[in-house]
């Protein structure tokens, strides 16, 4: 369904999501009246973990009861062999956390036997993913390398799969489309979109969002 880029100060297109993990099918035009926060993250960005997610929660537990809703919306704009519904679901329902995730996080101590000691509690969902043409070949993959890597033949064989599947993500990720990202026009992950209780889109920040409880707070008052 085509929409216009979002805008602030005017109504939230509707998200575009592919699946429901966690929580009821729930769309924006349902939650008129409640202040809604969607924390858009993917499953491979540590940063997601360390920070937004948890701020997330915290302000779900504490205004939930006051009219803010939730919604966690994991999307992909690289990594697309990580960033799946697949590790979404084990996100979801096993606390489980992957690639560079799984490692910084363990490197910080925040992991109990590689899972997260917590559930996340509001609604999950996975961003629409479209792709403009057929699959990358293995001549497309090839050819860029050659064009790109001229040294690539005299690597060890595991360096050699490293580089095609990098390249194979790359040239992917040029074909791949995460609709509501696009939709928002997010620069990257963690980012925290903010809907008034009107529908209207309040905020898209991208990164560290130091106001984001108190701009929740100021419009659960409006």
């Amino acid at each position: 369904m085509n929409q216009n880029i979002a805008k602030l100060g005017e109504k939230a297109p509707l998200l575009q999501a592919s699946d429901w993990i966690q929580g009821n099918l729930t769309n924006l035009d349902q939650l008129i009246g409640r202040v809604v926060l969607i924390e858009v993250f993917q499953v491979n960005c540590p940063g997601c973990f360390l920070y937004s997610l948890p701020q997330a929660i915290k302000l779900h537990q504490k205004y939930f009861n006051k009219g803010l809703f939730v919604i966690g919306l994991a999307t992909a704009f690289e990594d697309f062999d990580k960033n799946t519904l697949k590790n979404l679901k084990l996100l979801a329902k096993q606390n489980k956390v992957i690639g560079e995730t799984l490692r910084v996080l363990s490197e910080n101590n925040q992991l109990i036997d590689q899972r997260l000691p917590y559930h996340i509690p509001f609604p999950l969902a996975m961003d629409k993913i479209t792709i403009d043409k057929k699959e990358i070949t293995s001549n497309e993959v090839s050819l860029f390398i050659e064009q790109h890597f001229p040294d690539f033949i005299n690597n060890k064989k595991h360096v050699k799969e490293q580089i095609q599947l990098k390249v194979l993500n790359y040239l992917q990720s040029r074909l791949s489309i995460a609709e509501t990202f696009k939709l928002y026009n997010l620069q990257g992950t963690p980012s925290h979109i903010v809907i008034n209780k009107k529908g209207e889109l309040k905020a898209c920040e991208f990164g560290h969002f130091s106001d984001l409880e108190w701009l929740v707070s100021s419009l659960l008052e409006e």
